[in-house]
């Protein structure tokens, strides 16, 4: 009898502890991870914290709140935020494998896009931010991996191609969005260009301002510049076209 009891004592304390075991959080995907990653030298590449899906403010307060801000202060920003403001711009919130997956370039995301083509190429110009060697990185974002395509700060040039809008050359980190046109006028002909691409813009760049005000920062869109010269500074392929600029810092 003591010997039963005892045996049942023990698998009561072993198949809890099993079952905790098997089911713990063992991330293998560098995209699930906590921290910023650098995963290569060169290009220098690196894995961005994973993005947050709760938050302080609610989309109403973000709402009521939001604003357009062109002075910042000289302060760094995480990894952190800058995951979770790219995020916001075009992240991908359905992962779909396969073909259809391929052809979504990993799925569907947090802004929508007329017949989910998903025109739009994103990238992160850093100056500041806390981890992240200055530079103009290409955004993957069904791996929310940065990219370095130009190993120098060229805030400076930027803004001088924005007509001399300081707050480019200002803020720790600039938003920039490009679009392969070809993505939607394969599709839907000249309206792709003329109507679709800026609708999705308009969709992305809205998330951008009410992420940055939910994280108590500040942005502003920029669609004045010379775009042969913004072409020029970042270094563009030839089928990737410029069009907005949202430079986003602390609010000075």
């Amino acid at each position: 009898m003591k010997n039963l009891l005892l045996k049942k004592l023990l698998l009561g304390l072993f198949f809890p502890m099993l079952f905790v075991t098997c089911n713990a959080a063992t991330p293998t995907d560098p995209a699930d991870a906590s921290t910023l990653i650098l995963v290569q030298e060169n290009p220098r590449t690196y894995i961005l914290p994973a993005p947050r899906l709760d938050g302080t403010m609610s989309v109403e307060q973000a709402l009521a709140t939001r604003r357009s801000h062109r002075s910042f202060q000289d302060r760094a920003l995480s990894a952190e935020q800058l995951s979770q403001i790219l995020w916001s711009a075009y992240g991908v919130t359905l992962p779909i494998p396969g073909e259809r997956g391929a052809r979504l370039r990993g799925g569907l995301r947090t802004a929508p896009s007329a017949g989910a083509m998903f025109p739009f190429e994103i990238y992160a110009i850093i100056g500041n931010v806390d981890g992240i060697e200055p530079g103009v990185y290409l955004w993957i974002s069904e791996e929310n991996k940065l990219i370095r395509r130009i190993d120098s700060d060229v805030r400076e040039e930027l803004a001088q191609a924005a007509l001399g809008q300081m707050m480019v050359r200002d803020a720790p980190v600039s938003i920039f969005w490009s679009a392969v046109f070809s993505r939607m006028t394969n599709r839907y002909g000249p309206r792709g260009r003329e109507r679709y691409v800026p609708m999705d813009l308009g969709h992305s760049a809205q998330n951008v301002y009410l992420q940055a005000t939910a994280l108590g920062l500040g942005t502003v869109a920029i669609g004045a510049f010379i775009d042969a010269r913004v072409s020029e500074i970042l270094q563009l392929p030839t089928e990737e076209e410029p069009l907005y600029i949202m430079p986003v810092g602390y609010i000075r």
